[in-house]
């Protein structure tokens, strides 16, 4: 009986110890697509979209498989979004269906692993 105890308290300790490690990585994936977002709007530069969207996923996705689960639910919540507040408004965000399939490309892209250079902008300040 103690044996049998014992083995259910490790599993449950070894549980909740996987549950915060995940956590962790979660918060910490979450904050690393803020970043790339916050870098985004500051670079203010053409043609870069691609390029943060990936690099916020492929920062998140080195954090673990919490940060990955983040950055899924950051990226397909704000294409989401996106698209439904495109129903709303008056002529929509100009963004349309082809650039939200780009942008859902080049954040799988990140969270596989691939390098986010691919879609570095030529004349992106070296500081992204």
């Amino acid at each position: 009986m103690k044996l049998f105890t014992g083995l259910i308290f490790c599993s449950l300790v070894l549980g909740a110890s996987g549950l915060l490690s995940f956590l962790g990585e979660a918060a910490r994936g979450t904050w690393d697509m803020l970043r790339a977002y916050h870098d985004m709007r500051e670079a203010n530069y053409i043609g870069a979209d691609k390029y943060f969207h990936a690099r916020g996923n492929y920062d998140a996705a080195q954090r673990g498989p919490g940060g990955a689960w983040a950055a899924k639910v950051i990226s397909d919540g704000r294409e989401n979004f996106q698209r439904f507040t495109d129903r709303f408004s008056f002529g929509g965000s100009g963004r349309g269906a082809e650039d939200s399939r780009a942008d859902q490309a080049a954040n799988e892209w990140g969270r596989s692993g691939k390098d986010p250079n691919h879609f570095r902008p030529h004349g992106l300040p070296d500081k992204y």
